[in-house]
This record gives structure tokens, C-alpha cells and sequence, in this order.
């Protein structure tokens, strides 16, 4: 990717990072962030120990202490034998906490994201409401239908964390790059503006995707590096993550945001002297 295709994404990250330090941006945070402690407060209050208990019975029923204690053993991570219960547990609860915070950070802070952009360094572009509610709604479930599975089956890397922050840096690219791109030019795009340049910016979005993917998979690496420590302090934690999930994804909102409408403003400039030669000639 040559210097004029990264200049772009690099001046929207400049934009993006000075407007997450306003205190506007950062107040934005505290809304997602208690909806989803509000949400997983009440399932964990009610439904954390239950859940326990069945895991735990299954691996007793189905000798499956003895065969993840093998598997453990194999990676050199036999003293998680002791919490291997909780710690499953921990790890198929954490996407369902990272989604449910999207979502709400999606539904709360990304409308308030458009205008702060949009009024901020681009008052004068055209809204033509290309996108709806509905649209990301959709764009927002399937992605986290792929999305999910394909967490779950890379756990296993965490044995290793260099490769589970690459496998996680990609799975969260290509998860941000599809919500992110139609919430950023929902409002101002056309459905064929859009189109047009996903096509065409594909790669520098991806690009966004994956830095920001590998902010992303950072709380969850950190959870895996301290293992017992995340067991005994699941409640703590699990709030401390959703809170960064929250502020990660509203930085990543921004920096798309502010790509994708200067890509739009091009994208409308280029169209129109291209218009204006055709008059002309």
C-alpha cells in the first residue's frame, strides 16, 4: 500500500484521536458502558452459578477433567486444571459481553458520533440517507453470527498470544470494517455512493479494521495472561473490559468516520469535475 493510499487513513486517525480526548467523546462512553453493566449485572447476579454448576456437571459425567487436564499439560498450562471450569466460562461470556457493548455503543453513541463529525469537518456535505436503522441492524447481526463461531474457535490459540493477537486482530477487522463502514456513511452516502466505496477503499478499511482489531483483542489477552486472577476477579474485570471495549469502539467509530466521509467528500468533488469537463467538451 503505497504513501498517497496510507496518507488518508493516517489524517483521519490524527482527527479521530483528538476528537476521542474531548470531553464530549469521553462522557459518550459512560452510557453504552452502563447499559451493558446494567445488562450483565443481572445475568451474572442470576445466572453465572447455574451456569457453573451445569459445566461443571458435564465435565464430571463426561470425564472432561481429566481430558482437558491432558490437552493443558500439552501447552505446558497444567495448573489451569484447577479453573478450567470458570475459565471456560469467562471465555464464551466475554464475545457475548463485547457484542452486546457494540450494540449499544452502536444504537447510543454512533448517531452522536455522525453529528460530532459531520458538524465538526464537514458541514457541507449533502445527506442523501443512503442507509437506515434496519440496514445496520442487519449489517451489525450477521456479522456477529460469523463473528462468534470463528472466536470460539480460535480459544485454542490463546495457548499461544502472538498468534491469538494476530488471529484476533483479523476476525476484529473484518467485524469492524463491515459495521463500521455502513454506520459511518448511512446517513451521508447513497446506497450506490456506498457501495462504490466499500469497492473502492476496501483495503484501507481493512487496514483501519485490524489496528483497531488489535485494540480490541488486547482486554481479551489480558484476561487469558492473568487466567487465575481473571477467575477470582471475573466481576471486576468483566467491567473494567466492557468499559474499554466501549472506548475502543468509539474511537474506532470516529477514525471511520472521519475516513469515510473525507472519502465521500472526494468521491462527490471527483464526480463533479468529471461532470464539468463532459459540459464543457
Amino acid at each position: 500500500m503505497n504513501q498517497n493510499l496510507l496518507r488518508p487513513v493516517l489524517t483521519a486517525y490524527g482527527r479521530a484521536l483528538l476528537s476521542q480526548l474531548t470531553g464530549k467523546m469521553l462522557l459518550l462512553s459512560v452510557i453504552p458502558f452502563l447499559l451493558s453493566l446494567l445488562l450483565w449485572g443481572a445475568l451474572l447476579w442470576t445466572g453465572l452459578q447455574p451456569m457453573l454448576d451445569t459445566m461443571h456437571a458435564l465435565f464430571a459425567d463426561y470425564g472432561l477433567f481429566s481430558t482437558s487436564g491432558n490437552v493443558l499439560s500439552t501447552f505446558g498450562l497444567g495448573f489451569l486444571k484447577t479453573v478450567i471450569v470458570p475459565l471456560l466460562a469467562l471465555l464464551m461470556l466475554l464475545p457475548l459481553m463485547v457484542v452486546t457493548a457494540l450494540l449499544f455503543m452502536g444504537v447510543v453513541a454512533m448517531p452522536a458520533i455522525v453529528r460530532h463529525v459531520s458538524q465538526r469537518q464537514f458541514p457541507q456535505l449533502e445527506k442523501k440517507h443512503g442507509g437506515s436503522f434496519a440496514g445496520s441492524l442487519a449489517v451489525n447481526l450477521t456479522g456477529f453470527l460469523i463473528f462468534v463461531p470463528l472466536w470460539l474457535f480460535s480459544l485454542p490459540l490463546y495457548a499461544l498470544a502472538p498468534v491469538a493477537i494476530i488471529a484476533q486482530a483479523v476476525l476484529w477487522g473484518w467485524l469492524t470494517q463491515r459495521v463500521m463502514s455502513y454506520d459511518a456513511l448511512s446517513e451521508h452516502a447513497s446506497e450506490e455512493e456506498r457501495a462504490t466505496l466499500i469497492a473502492r477503499h476496501k483495503r484501507q478499511l481493512m487496514l483501519i479494521g485490524i489496528f483497531s482489531g488489535a485494540a480490541g483483542a488486547l482486554p481479551g489477552i489480558v484476561w487469558i495472561g492473568g487466567t487465575i486472577v481473571a477467575v477470582f476477579l471475573f466481576p471486576f474485570l468483566a467491567a473494567l473490559s466492557i468499559w474499554l471495549y466501549v472506548v475502543i469502539f468509539i474511537f474506532t467509530g470516529l477514525w471511520f468516520q472521519y475516513y469515510c466521509l473525507q472519502a465521500l467528500s472526494d468521491l462527490r468533488a471527483e464526480r463533479a469535475a468529471g461532470g464539468a469537463v463532459q459540459a464543457v467538451s
